[in-house]
Formats: C-alpha cells, structure tokens, sequence
C-alpha cells in the first residue's frame, strides 16, 4: 500500500447542483468522457465554421500549471483557446466564468460545469478568499485556468483596463501566464447575438511570463497585470504569415 497516494476526493459530501458550481470539482469517469468528446466537437466546430488558426502555437502550453490570459470579446473566447490545446489536457484546464451568467440556472450549471468544465467567478462577491481558492487549486491540482482579465465582454471591440485578479492568482508563483490574442470572436459573435456567424477567428499566443519573484501585495498584482496587459495589446500587430499550419493530433 505504500506505493499508493490515497485520498477522498476534495468534492466529496456536496450535492450535485452543488459540486458542479464549486472550486473543489473532480471531473469522474463521466465528465471526464464529456470533455474529451466536447473538445474534439468543438475542436471541429472551430476548424470548419470559423477556420481557426494559431499564430504562436510553440506557446501552448504542455502541462499545467498555466494561465492563458487574453481579451475578451464574446461567448466564443474561451471555447476558441481550449480548441488548439491537447485534448488529453482538457479535464483540467478551467475557463473562469462570471457567476452571475452561467451559474444562475440549473441548465447553464451543467453545460458550464459539463461542456466548457468553467469553475465561476461571482463579479459581485469576489473576495480574496474566492481568489485564494483558486490560487491553491491552481498549484495544488495543479491545473490551467482560461482567464479574461478585463473582466467583461467589450461592446466596441477595444479592449478594457485589466483588473487586479490575475495578479492575486499568480504573484509570487512559478506558474507561466501565456498572454493570447483573438481576433475574430468580435465579429463572428458580439454580445447581443444568438447565433455565431461564420467568421475567421484568429489566436495570436505569446512566449510564457513567470511572476515567481513579484510579492504577493497589492503593489505585486499592479504589476502583473501591467505586464500581462502589455504582452496581450502587443499581439494585436502580429503578422499572420505561417499560421495555417494543421491542427495537432488528440
């Protein structure tokens, strides 16, 4: 026995409704069997309807932890960063989700928890303790995050000023923060539509950044989020050239 690591699951005691919504979930047999087959759907659905491509995929990460940082323009955003990466990475890679919009209802609980496997982000009751949650889930899993820094979707395609949150989770930690771009997401489907129109996206990922010597204090987190916004607007002028290069094997 003592070549084994035995544990009790972190989610274990919580009801369903409950676990589904919580920073302590562990993906079983069954949503583990729900994101893989969502990651090679949506890795299609990304490939035909919106002919997705990757400037910068040497930048993908490989193994968590990470944090994938970038604008943030639609519903699409963070479905279009998980499609590139390895599907057998996708049962712990969490895209952060405001609360408010995906974890209000039964039916949005469980296709945000299921499909896109979100863990939420409550904008009107973040506390450092809901940050430190994540901070822990992070190294401790360890595990990647999808994280918009801007905090909402832009209404006019310019991004927002970067809030302080992705410096609370990473300042003072050895975990890489990759800086991403999307183009596309804005006009293929902006807030208000239903329906995503037929439009090319484009991800434009940028070399990792550790913040492992900045202290965890407010003055640490200003300066994260300072670099990361840097790095995300200086992606934007990329040059496309060499991106179509086929989609990686599961």
């Amino acid at each position: 026995m003592d070549d084994f690591d035995i544990r009790p699951a972190k989610d274990i005691g919580l009801h369903t409704w409950e676990r589904l919504s919580s920073v302590r979930r562990e993906s079983g047999p069954f949503l583990t069997a729900v994101h893989t087959a969502w990651a090679l759907a949506s890795r299609a659905y990304f490939a035909l309807w919106h002919r997705l491509r990757v400037i910068g995929r040497e930048h993908l990460p490989a193994e968590p932890p990470f944090v994938l940082c970038s604008n943030h323009a639609s519903h699409l955003d963070a479905l279009a960063l998980a499609a590139p990466l390895r599907v057998d990475l996708r049962d712990r890679v969490f895209a952060l989700a405001a609360g408010d919009v995906f974890f209000e209802s039964g039916f949005a609980t469980a296709f945000a928890a299921g499909f896109i496997n979100a863990l939420p982000v409550w904008r009107k009751r973040r506390t450092p303790k809901a940050l430190q949650d994540l901070r822990e889930k992070l190294l401790g899993t360890p595990c990647g995050f999808v994280l918009f820094p801007e905090g909402a979707r832009t209404r006019d395609g310019d991004l927002l000023p970067f809030k302080s949150g992705i410096g609370m989770l990473v300042a003072g930690t050895p975990v890489p923060v990759i800086p991403c771009h999307l183009s596309g997401t804005f006009e293929a489907m902006p807030a208000g539509v239903r329906f995503p129109r037929p439009r090319r996206i484009t991800i434009r990922v940028g070399e990792a950044v550790r913040f492992a010597d900045v202290p965890n204090d407010r003055h640490g987190w200003e300066r994260v989020v300072g670099v990361v916004e840097e790095r995300v607007r200086a992606l934007r002028s990329c040059p496309a050239a060499g991106a179509d290069r086929p989609e990686p094997k599961p």
